[in-house]
């Protein structure tokens, strides 16, 4: 495994991480146990990742909960990284129904206040804002608030965790741009760039690093969605439209050369491909089994792709991936 640094922070973060919203929430088609769900927090452990994402929204705490118990005695060694806004103490989610949201300083207290009982620590390494909209963003006393509270050390750092159609690009550039923010959470992969690289190119000026998810556009780049898949009411890919799945089954078949030059399959493709990008701090997969924690955290090597390689890659992404790759050097 290996480990970038967060940021504009001192925070040393695995390549790969671990996104604990499987085993707080069943919307990705399986529903894991809780003791299952301690076995793959402590085999992420022992595969070298030190880096753990979640909400306090996720199973309304659940998942907090649940890495408390695996890491327990362990703090210093693993990184907690965890979300809030959402005010799911006085409202009831219903499916994936959005909850209010309360981006306030008061509701921050409350918030930190209960993740950090949750998680049993007396301080957070990475507390970030969960889907803030524009009004969010511009509020000069909530921020205040934030780097107060990076001050007395209860958090070591905040950020934005931007969500699509909720708060997008505007609100990624300007946190990255005008809030003192160590990273910003994006969604970024091979079929979806936009707005990712503009938040890449913003983000090297101001030291700020990109935490990706749905590195692998939500089970495509893995094999797991096909033309054929259908997707439970409850899974949360079944917001993908099917012409999205078509095209992006074509745009990967035309990917399969890149990734045979370099002996690769179209998973470590892609998520080569992210990790060539030095602005990325970590990536995110969807983990739910053993196997898939094992096969991310391998792909972590430092052999990723050279700058002229990725630009072949950007190209196809721009042109609809009907460019030939420029030959590597």
């Amino acid at each position: 495994m290996k480990y970038r640094t967060l940021g504009k922070s001192s925070i040393k973060v695995s390549e790969i991480g671990f996104g604990a919203w499987t085993i707080g929430l069943d919307w990705w088609g399986k529903k894991i146990d809780d003791d299952e769900a301690i076995k793959m927090l402590k085999r992420a452990y022992d595969l070298g990742i030190n880096f753990y994402e979640t909400a306090d929204m996720y199973g309304k705490g659940k998942s907090e909960r649940l890495m408390a118990q695996a890491f327990k005695g362990m703090r210093d060694e693993v990184v907690y990284s965890t979300k809030w806004g959402y005010d799911m103490y006085n409202a009831e989610q219903i499916g994936h129904s959005e909850l209010p949201q309360k981006h306030d300083p008061e509701f921050l207290k409350f918030a930190l206040d209960k993740s950090l009982e949750r998680l049993q620590t007396d301080y957070i390494d990475i507390y970030s804002l969960h889907n803030p909209k524009m009004d969010a963003i511009k509020n000069d006393s909530l921020f205040a608030a934030l780097d107060q509270l990076v001050t007395k050390g209860t958090i070591k750092s905040h950020g934005a965790a931007l969500g699509p159609a909720i708060g997008w690009k505007d609100e990624g550039l300007e946190a990255i741009k005008n809030r003192n923010i160590t990273s910003l959470q994006t969604v970024y992969n091979i079929l979806e760039q936009d707005p990712g690289r503009d938040f890449l190119r913003e983000g090297e000026r101001h030291n700020v690093g990109i935490m990706v998810r749905v590195p692998d556009a939500s089970g495509l780049l893995t094999g797991k969605v096909t033309a054929d898949t259908k997707f439970d009411k409850n899974d949360h890919r079944s917001f993908r439209k099917q012409e999205f799945i078509t095209e992006a089954i074509q745009k990967i078949e035309n990917m399969g050369p890149i990734a045979k030059s370099k002996g690769w399959n179209i998973t470590e493709l892609a998520i080569k491909f992210i990790l060539s990008q030095k602005q990325i701090s970590v990536v995110l997969p969807t983990m739910i089994s053993m196997e898939e924690i094992e096969m991310f955290a391998s792909i972590s090597d430092g052999k990723y792709l050279n700058p002229v390689e990725a630009a072949s890659v950007e190209l196809m992404y721009e042109k609809n991936f009907y460019v030939q790759p420029v030959a590597s050097k």
